[in-house]
This record gives structure tokens, C-alpha cells and sequence, in this order.
């Protein structure tokens, strides 16, 4: 006989951009079906790190696999990619493999009193052969737009991309899209098969097109392209669940030092302030910083910049002023000009507040979610991965200017394009006001999806529940 209680798992990919997308599936899941249990899956550190920041209310559940990156030749508390120096991405992948034995250990668990149902990050593939072995729902997460995620699957599927001079690739699947091999990191276009840490991200990323169900952080309004793009390539459901927005933050500050950060916005008019921050993890060369800062300081708009140590350094050393033009933070703060956060932002609510007009974005997802949300327009600079095709789709927008594209030396940034660019988004001009107006209305669209059990995202939730009981009850 079937089981009638339905308990999912939740296993994102250690890293603070995937984590919190799926933390905020679970606050939906329990807002519209309070009836499911649902626990989180992760290393030590990390649940510890997301248990601190739940509200003693959440009925998350959380459970710990044991993992000991230091058997891998990673530091000890490389549990998160926070955590890993620079070129050692793909031995955390490896790495995380190893939490297998004890995953298939909890499922085996948990199947002995609930109908499971696993939703796993888009590189954590390898949860669908413990599916599959437990005859247990899976579905695979994609934290990214659908467009950028389609693309950038089918660059990675279709390797290798040195065999021709060609500019731009031209994928399989999808004929009418061009990508300028600008669009690419260096990684990816001398990529091939015979690279073990290239096998096995393909390996974890076929898993998308075996799941039951692909769930993408996006909505029809945004994304009808990358949709459609994905439904034609994977023989799936393909379900829009966004946006997943972490809606459950306060805007409250709780430290002194986010007081001082939003006593410095209470100064500014109304979306007068550019906000420039590019991801919980990434930076640019030192070469591009002084272009950036230069370019700021020519605009004349006053900034807050989370910032860290340029590419080549240790991200949690101390920031060093020879890293920017001579006096420029000195001289920005004296001038009020400028805000440096050096660490951790109370992002979301950073672009919530009032004198923010435009955000300089590397355009990871959950950073283009949480801007639109808050009717913000993009300056975009994207570094890595699936970031230029979600440029590609905020231009057709009409809610973002390209100002720069990687983060490699040979990638160029010049102060007067930075100082352009600024002015055309935040200006008093067409383009600006064309800018912002769309944007309003896109957050407008975006908090309409959530609005009830009729919205679209809600019956996206509504379809995956019918799935799930589907499959787990044959």
C-alpha cells in the first residue's frame, strides 16, 4: 500500500547562491502546503550555519552528512565554495561525492515512513541514482533563468569548442541562438572530454534530462523563451516555481554596522545611489577594479560598493588601498560619495531601500531576482558560467546595459564606458526612464506570481505535488 505522508528533501549545492534559492522553496512549500515535511540536507557547516539563521518558529527540518574535504586535498573547512582558493572548483565536485554512502543512508531512513520526493541542486546529479534505488520521486533544481541555464547547458553538452575559429558558436538545439565566444570562460572554450573534472560535470548535468521533473527559479512573465527552450530539449515537466526570493528576510537592520549602511542610504534622494556588488563569492582583476572606481568617480553618482580582495588574493584578507586609486576610498567617503562594504550585505534589503536607483551586477540569478523584485534596474558585468546569457535576456528586457564581460585579464574595462554607462541607466534621460518604468513593472509582475493559490508560481507548486503523488504511487 501506498504511503500518504509525503516528506521532501531538500539538498542544494554548498554555496550560499544555491542555498538560499532553496530555502526559499521551502517557505513556499510550507506556506501552501503546511501539511509536507520537509528537511534540508547539507555538510556540518553548513547546517550549522543555516540553522543560526532560522526563526525559532520554521518547521525545517535539518540533517547533517558527514564530509571530510581534507581526504581530497582541501582545507578542512572547505565545506562551502565560499570557502575554496581559486582552481579548486572541480575537486570540491569530486569531493562531494563522497557524501553519497550517507545520503542513500537518510533516504533509505526516511522511505521507511514517508513517500519521498528529492529536489536536488543542477550539480548534484548523482541524488537521481539514489532516486532511482529507493523508487523515490527526484527533481532537479535550476537556480538559474531558463534561458541562461538552456544555453549554458548546451555549451557544456556539446564540447568540445576549440575545434573551429568560429565567432559566435552556434549550438545544436538551439539554431537561432548565437554565442560570442566573448560570452565563454577560458575554461569552457579549452574544455574536452579527455578533462576529468569536464567528464564529470557532464555526467552531473545529463541528470537533468532523466529527472521526473526539472523545477527552474522563473516565471512565464520573465523567461517564455528559456522555457520553451528547455521544454523542447528535456522530455520533462518543466516547471516555472519562481520567483524564489529570500521574501522571509528582514529589512531590519541587526547589526551596527547595517545601521551605518542604511544611516548613509537615508541621506541620499530617491534613486539617486548605484549599488555594486558582484555575488557572495566572485571578484575581478585589480586592473578592472581601478578602471571601475575610476569610472565611478567620474560619474559623479554616489555608490555603495561590497568589495573584496581582486582576483590572485585571498578573499578574506584585508582590503588593501593599493588596490584602488591612490586616496579614492578616503576621498569618496569625505566627499559622501561612497560607501565601501568590505564582507557580508544586507543585500535584498539593500535594494529595497529608496536611494537605490540601479545595481552593477554580475547578474548571478538570485541577484537579477532580488533587483527586479525591487523594481531596480542592471548595470551588467557578468564573470562566469550562465551570467552573459542572463545579460542576453535582461537587454531584451530592456531592464539592462552590458558595461563590461568576464573577469579575465584580457577582458575590457574602460572608466569612461563605466561613467557612460551609469549616466544612460540613472540619468534623466529615455533610456534611463524606459529602464526603470519596465523594471516597475516586472516587480509588479513578479509579486503577482505568489499572490494566492491561482498564481502562477503557486500552481506550479500544486503541479509538482500532483507528480509527486503520481509517481510515488505507482
Amino acid at each position: 500500500m501506498a504511503k500518504q505522508n509525503y516528506h521532501v528533501i531538500l539538498f542544494p549545492f554548498p554555496a550560499h547562491g544555491h542555498i538560499t534559492p532553496h530555502l526559499a522553496l521551502q517557505a513556499r512549500l510550507h506556506q501552501y502546503h503546511p501539511n509536507l515535511t520537509i528537511t534540508l540536507v547539507s555538510t556540518p557547516r553548513n547546517i550549522a550555519s543555516i540553522r543560526s539563521s532560522l526563526p525559532p518558529t520554521s518547521p525545517l527540518q535539518l540533517h547533517s552528512l558527514p564530509f571530510c574535504p581534507a581526504d581530497y586535498g582541501l582545507l578542512s573547512d572547505s565545506e562551502s565554495t565560499e570557502d575554496l582558493p581559486s582552481g579548486q572548483f572541480g575537486t570540491f565536485l569530486f569531493a562531494l561525492e563522497s557524501v553519497c554512502p550517507a545520503f542513500d543512508h537518510f533516504i533509505t531512513e526516511t522511505s521507511k515512513q514517508s513517500s519521498v520526493c528529492i529536489i536536488s541542486d543542477m550539480l548534484l546529479g548523482w541524488t537521481l541514482d539514489v532516486a532511482h534505488k529507493h523508487h523515490a520521486f527526484h527533481s532537479s533544481f535550476m537556480g538559474t533563468s531558463a534561458f541562461g541555464g538552456a544555453v549554458f547547458l548546451s555549451v557544456m553538452m556539446n564540447l568540445p569548442h576549440n575545434h573551429s575559429d568560429s565567432d559566435p558558436l552556434t549550438l545544436p538545439e538551439y539554431p537561432g541562438v548565437l554565442v560570442p565566444r566573448s560570452q565563454l570562460a577560458a575554461h569552457i572554450l579549452t574544455a574536452s572530454q579527455t578533462d576529468p573534472s569536464t567528464v564529470l560535470t557532464q555526467k552531473l548535468l545529463s541528470t537533468l534530462y532523466k529527472t521526473d521533473a526539472l523545477l527552474v527559479n522563473t516565471t512565464e512573465y520573465l523567461d517564455p523563451i528559456g522555457i520553451c527552450m528547455l521544454k523542447k530539449t528535456h522530455n520533462l515537466p518543466v516547471i516555472p516555481i519562481g520567483p524564489l526570493v529570500g521574501s522571509s528576510y528582514s529589512s531590519i537592520p541587526t547589526s551596527e554596522r547595517e545601521s551605518n549602511i542604511f544611516e548613509w542610504l537615508d541621506l541620499h534622494p530617491g534613486a539617486s545611489v548605484l549599488y555594486i556588488s558582484f555575488g557572495s563569492q566572485d571578484s575581478i582583476q585589480k586592473s578592472q577594479m581601478m578602471e571601475l572606481a575610476l569610472g565611478l568617480e567620474a560619474s559623479g553618482r554616489p555608490f555603495i560598493w561590497v568589495i573584496r580582495p581582486p582576483l590572485g588574493y585571498n578573499a578574506k584578507d584585508e582590503f588593501k588601498d593599493e588596490w584602488l586609486p591612490d586616496g579614492f576610498e578616503k576621498r569618496m567617503k569625505e566627499e559622501n560619495r561612497g560607501f565601501f562594504v568590505h564582507g557580508w550585505a544586507p543585500q535584498i534589503a539593500i535594494l529595497s531601500h529608496k536611494s537605490i536607483g540601479a545595481f552593477l551586477s554580475h547578474c548571478g540569478w538570485n541577484s537579477v531576482l532580488e533587483s527586479l523584485n525591487s523594481g531596480v534596474p542592471i548595470i551588467g558585468w557578468p564573470l562566469q558560467a550562465e551570467q552573459p546569457f542572463n545579460v542576453t535576456l535582461l537587454v531584451d528586457l530592456g531592464v539592462c546595459v552590458e558595461v563590461a564581460r568576464g573577469k579575465l585579464e584580457t577582458s575590457e574595462v574602460k572608466k569612461g564606458k563605466v561613467a557612460d554607462t551609469i549616466e544612460v541607466v540613472m540619468g534623466d534621460n529615455e533610456k534611463g526612464q524606459d529602464m526603470r518604468e519596465k523594471a516597475n513593472k516586472i516587480s509588479e509582475m513578479m509579486k503577482e506570481t505568489w499572490k494566492g493559490e491561482s498564481c502562477s508560481s503557486a500552481k506550479g507548486l500544486a503541479e509538482l505535488l500532483k507528480l509527486i503523488k503520481r509517481v510515488t504511487n505507482n
